[in-house]
């Protein structure tokens, strides 16, 4: 049998070699390929032709300047009220708090509590459902919910606020003679009780000294009526061996008028007790608009 007989090794170069000349004219491959060379020549022998151009030392420089001062594209800026927040707290510290309003107060307080957000539309919203800062402080926890962005962390520093107050408070009472720091005893009754939703009848048990032996709250009422009993009254007083007590109770309405029904629980609670030896020095109304004296108003 026979066939076309195959071609020579010859033709098949000639044929790659043409090939190559053709690519080279066109630029495709660089010289050294298209002489045939099948391994890549040393360094120093690669023709110039064959590298490709680096960029301008000019342009590189340029290139690295910009990506080392462009901004990260991740990076926010910092929310408009971080500002004012380093400038308030430096208010706070300078003045100690005597040159802040009261919504200025309110935002530090809530700094901690909602450390995301710009605090001042929150404070003024809660003075403007409240009335004043002492309200605020004082509102309970189910109207306080009632306002956006209020939940427990900052109900919680209100909390905190009210409970270091009445320590400071009771302190001061606590270290001298009633009856020559009788300011300080309307302070501690009206941050411990002025407030309250419900009537509290409170008692300040006094020694010979006329210093503070105990503070307590004999009874809770309701909103605008507290049972009072003369009896526990004078039992208690007895049982510390006080020998003067104050009295002191809140009317939740807001009006420390005093009513019929406490003239005449008072002057009860002064004649059982005049007969036991223990006086009774004053009868404390506090209210949210102030307080009445029984000793002012020449009840007693």
């Amino acid at each position: 049998m026979s066939g076309k007989p195959p071609e020579s090794d010859n033709s098949e170069d000639e044929a790659e070699q043409r090939v190559r000349k053709h690519a080279k004219k066109l630029g495709l491959i660089p010289d050294w390929q298209a002489d045939g060379q099948t391994d890549h020549p040393l360094f120093d022998d690669i023709p110039v032709s064959g590298l490709v151009p680096l960029p301008a030392p000019e342009m590189a420089a340029s290139s690295t300047e910009t990506s080392e001062t462009a901004p990260p594209k991740n990076k926010k800026a910092k929310p408009h009220y971080h500002g004012h927040r380093d400038r308030l707290k430096k208010k706070l510290l300078e003045s100690e708090g005597e040159n802040l309003a009261d919504y200025e107060l309110l935002e530090a307080i809530l700094f901690r509590a909602l450390p995301r957000i710009d605090t001042k539309p929150v404070a003024k919203e809660l003075l403007a459902r409240f009335g004043s800062f002492a309200e605020v402080l004082n509102a309970s926890e189910g109207e306080l919910r009632k306002i956006k962005f209020i939940k427990d962390a900052a109900i919680y520093e209100f909390a905190l606020i009210r409970a270091s107050t009445k320590r400071l408070l009771k302190s001061d009472v606590a270290e001298r003679p009633i009856l020559s720091s009788w300011i300080k005893v309307l302070d501690h009754c009206r941050a411990a009780m002025a407030f309250e939703a419900r009537e509290q009848f409170r008692i300040l048990f006094l020694d010979k000294r006329n210093r503070l032996i105990r503070d307590e709250v004999q009874q809770t009422g309701t909103i605008d009526h507290t049972p009072v009993y003369v009896r526990e009254v004078c039992r208690r007083a007895l049982e510390l061996n006080a020998t003067a007590i104050i009295l002191a109770h809140n009317h939740p309405s807001g009006d420390p008028t005093p009513s019929r029904g406490d003239i005449e629980m008072t002057k009860e609670i002064v004649r059982v007790a005049g007969s036991l030896g223990i006086s009774v020095h004053d009868h404390i109304i506090l209210a949210r608009e102030g307080h009445a004296s029984f000793k002012g108003l020449g009840l007693i």
